[in-house]
C-alpha cells in the first residue's frame, strides 16, 4: 500500500524564519558606502533570485556580492543566523515511516544541501525538490507538476505544508491537499496549524483516502 506524501517547505516551516535574514546579514557586513551597490544587486540585478533558481552557484552569488570567502560566508550565515524548529525532529521521527517526506523549497542549491547535513535531517526525506536544482520556484504551478511527474503519484495523494498562502493556493489549483503552517499570521480558508504538534494532530484526523477534514 502506497504511503501518503507530505510535501514540506523549508523556510517558515522546518526553519523558523520565513524569509531568512540574508539581506540584512549582508548589509551589516559591508560599509555603508557599499549599500547602494548592494541594493542594486538585490533589487535590479536580482542576484538572490538568480541563485535561488540555479542560474548562479552559491560561490558565484556570494562573490558577486563582494564576499571574499564565499564558503565561509555560507556556513556562517546558515549556522548562526537561521533557526531549526526543534519540534520538527520529534515530528519527523514519529511520522517518516508512516508517510513519505518530500522537501519542496525555494532555496540556493548548495544552501539546501548544507542545511540537510547540518541538521541531520536527510534520512527523513525520500526526495528533495529545490528551486536551485530545477530552475523553477513556488508558486509556479509547474513546480508542483514536476513533483507529480517525479513521484508518479496523483495530486490527492499529497499533503503540502507551507507558510505562504500563495504557494498553497497554487497547489490547491491542481488538486493537492494543503495545510498552512502559520508562522506569519496569514489568513487562509483551508487547514491551519501553528506548530508541528498541531500538524501531527490534524494528520491524525485524516480520512483513509487522504482527504483532509
Amino acid at each position: 500500500m502506497k504511503k501518503q506524501i507530505l510535501l514540506i517547505d523549508m523556510y517558515g516551516v522546518i526553519i523558523k524564519e520565513s524569509e531568512g535574514y540574508f539581506i540584512p546579514y549582508t548589509f551589516d557586513r559591508f560599509n555603508k558606502i557599499e549599500h547602494d551597490r548592494l541594493t542594486r544587486t538585490f533589487r535590479d540585478e536580482r542576484l538572490f533570485t538568480k541563485a535561488g533558481i540555479g542560474d548562479l552557484s552559491s560561490d558565484e552569488f556570494l562573490a558577486l556580492l563582494g564576499y571574499s570567502n564565499p564558503v565561509w560566508t555560507m556556513k556562517d550565515y546558515l549556522e548562526n543566523y537561521i533557526t531549526l524548529d526543534e519540534e520538527f525532529l520529534w515530528f519527523a521521527e514519529k511520522n517518516y515511516i508512516k508517510y513519505d517526506f518530500i522537501l519542496l523549497s525555494n532555496d540556493v542549491k548548495e544552501w539546501s544541501e548544507y542545511l540537510f547535513d547540518l541538521y541531520g535531517i536527510r534520512k527523513y526525506f525520500k526526495e528533495r525538490v529545490v528551486s536551485g536544482d530545477i530552475h523553477m520556484r513556488k508558486p509556479d504551478k509547474e513546480i508542483f507538476k514536476y513533483v507529480l511527474k517525479l513521484t508518479r503519484r496523483d495530486p490527492d495523494e499529497f499533503i503540502f505544508i507551507d507558510n505562504r498562502v500563495k504557494n498553497l493556493n497554487a497547489a490547491r489549483e491542481i488538486g493537492i491537499n494543503t495545510i498552512l503552517f502559520n508562522r506569519d499570521n496569514e489568513e487562509y480558508s483551508g487547514n491551519i496549524v501553528n506548530s508541528f504538534s498541531e500538524l501531527d494532530d490534524i494528520l491524525g484526523n485524516m480520512h483513509v483516502k487522504g482527504k483532509i477534514i
